[in-house]
């Protein structure tokens, strides 16, 4: 399990530094704050953050307004404004960028926590569209869980296997095991084919933790699970077995 980790746009120094403090005194990974437009489209390419802290005044010619219509052009990742300005004309154009949350300066470190617990919770609602299948908004190489109060950063790569349980999937992890209400055919969508594999109705498997595999089972991190036979030819053709 690793942090999340959030990108934080804001061209006033001390306020960043202060916010990056709360940040990680709240346990989140935080990234070398952004000053402008051009700086912050940078660190989120190479950053890749799950969600932003987005600053409306920014240095430059180009808000954060504009930064937020880009990111849900292209990036797809969710994002907080954080502003002293609370006027009209601010507020309307805000809303047309369909912010994850909309915090006024001065805010207390509970503030920033619940919006940023929320705007998680959207964003991962808002990657299972209507008909189940996920678009993976924000996502970038993991899974937003709740366990919880609090939402945790899964890496698809740490996912040993997934487990159906009627209405339930357990995500497996070396560290620990989650719980999410969904089916298992909804939640394979945010899952690369390739990666994971089904060898039973009831399980999905990561196939780098693969040890090893026979006719009847295969071993997870020292874990036996069964292999049903009507998935037994497709995994032994992608292992190149026989």
């Amino acid at each position: 399990m690793s942090k999340i980790k959030i990108g934080v746009i804001e061209d006033e120094v001390i306020t960043a530094d202060s916010l990056c403090s709360t940040l990680q005194q709240l346990g989140y990974d935080v990234t070398e704050p952004a000053a402008s437009y051009a700086e912050a489209l940078l660190m989120i390419e190479e950053e890749k953050p799950d969600l932003l802290l987005l600053d409306i005044q920014i240095k430059g010619k180009r808000d954060g307004i504009d930064l937020a219509m880009k990111i849900n052009e292209s990036l797809f990742i969710p994002f907080i404004f954080l502003t002293a300005n609370a006027d009209e004309a601010t507020v309307q154009r805000a809303k047309l960028a369909l912010p994850g949350a909309y915090l006024l300066k001065p805010f207390t470190r509970d503030d920033l926590y619940s919006a940023i617990e929320v705007c998680l919770h959207n964003a991962v609602q808002r990657s299972f569209n209507i008909t189940g299948e996920s678009n993976h908004h924000g996502l970038n190489d993991a899974l937003f869980i709740k366990d919880g109060a609090t939402f945790h950063k899964v890496k698809f790569s740490d996912v040993l296997y997934l487990e159906s349980e009627h209405v339930y999937v357990q995500v497996h992890t070396c560290e620990k095991k989650y719980l999410v209400r969904t089916s298992m055919q909804n939640y394979l969508s945010h899952f690369d084919e390739q990666k994971f594999f089904r060898i039973h109705r009831s399980y999905v498997i990561n196939l780098d933790h693969l040890q090893s595999v026979s006719a009847d089972d295969v071993l997870i991190n020292g874990i036996r699970l069964p292999l049903a036979k009507s998935y037994q030819a497709e995994l032994f053709a992608r292992l190149k077995i026989g």
